[in-house]
């Protein structure tokens, strides 16, 4: 039986793991610092959840057990929060990354997963934009890229720590995972809040932030675990992208919710109010997880399906 820590382990993404792997057997143990409480999905499982925020090493000193995979994802996720809270959100991430590879060291970790992210390729030169593209930050007084600048010093010191204590470290760009129970501050429950607030106030009125016109590639929560399961598998101190290449805009992406409220009819408006530092387009370049066995299996259709259903039913 394998076993696998993983930080920031109750975020969206990290509960999805857990609740992934544990189905896959592993022993599975999280380091969080309960921001977002312990979700009821993952209570009564069979899992030890350690209670540290990830900036202060007394976690180094205090995990002695030796686990066969390290999944790295505490970080402070959602665009808002990176206008909010950009020092947060760096510290998060650039000394969530130094204590990591120290507990990797002390523990002689294998293998090392440290999720990145799409942002880091800001305003990309090729689409779809496989993973030798260049990464920057194009403006350095822009608090939005506290977060993908963050990123870029994750991806650093993981691509310096290859070889060196750690055997194999692979560096993932998640692409826009979206799914049931991600939180408020993403575009798609943002869209699905938003619908049911207005019914709630019977003025069916919403109004968008941009134009509509951004266009994206999204990917199911379950995929995304089963690519993520296959990088663990075969990857190799490699970077790599999950996504797919399925482009919609906000705008398509709008109607495609509203598919699912049929009894209703709103107005929609679009403030053109942009965030400085936000990109057209991202598309991501997929050969090298294709070449893994990957295959999307759940349409963008079904996966907004699922997902409204659970922010109906859980919407206060």
């Amino acid at each position: 039986m394998s076993s696998i820590l993983i930080t920031g382990g109750l975020g969206f993404i990290g509960t999805s793991c857990a609740e992934f792997f544990l189905k896959k057997k592993f022993n599975v143990t999280i380091i969080d610092n309960n921001r977002r409480s312990v979700p009821s999905n993952l209570k009564n499982k069979k899992l030890k959840i350690l209670n540290y925020d990830i900036r202060n090493e007394v976690f180094i000193k205090k995990i002695n057990k030796k686990f066969d995979i390290v999944l790295h994802l505490a970080a402070i996720n959602g665009t808002k929060n990176f206008y909010k809270y950009p020092f947060e959100v760096l510290d998060v991430s650039t000394k969530g990354i130094i204590n990591i590879i120290k507990l990797c060291e002390k523990l002689k970790i294998n293998k090392l997963l440290i999720a990145s992210s799409s942002e880091v390729y800001s305003t990309p030169s090729k689409i779809p934009t496989t993973e030798k593209e260049r990464i920057l930050i194009p403006d350095i007084m822009n608090p939005r890229f506290s977060y993908s600048g963050g990123k870029i010093i994750s991806e650093l010191y993981g691509i310096h720590s290859m070889n060196k204590k750690i055997k194999n470290i692979i560096i993932f760009r998640p692409h826009n995972v979206y799914g049931p129970n991600m939180g408020g501050d993403h575009v798609i429950p943002e869209i699905i809040n938003k619908i049911l607030t207005s019914i709630k106030n019977k003025n069916y009125k919403i109004t968008i932030q941009g134009n509509g016109l951004q266009k994206r590639s999204f990917i199911f929560i379950d995929d995304f675990l089963n690519a993520l399961y296959l990088v663990i598998k075969k990857g190799n101190n490699e970077i790599i992208n999950i996504g797919t290449n399925d482009l919609i805009t906000i705008k398509k992406l709008i109607k495609n919710i509203l598919k699912h409220f049929p009894n209703f009819k709103f107005k929609i408006t679009f403030d053109n109010k942009n965030p400085i530092g936000g990109t057209l387009i991202r598309n991501p370049d997929i050969k090298k997880i294709k070449k893994y066995g990957f295959q999307k299996k759940i349409s963008i259709d079904e996966g907004v399906n699922k997902t409204i259903l659970w922010y109906k039913k859980n919407y206060r």
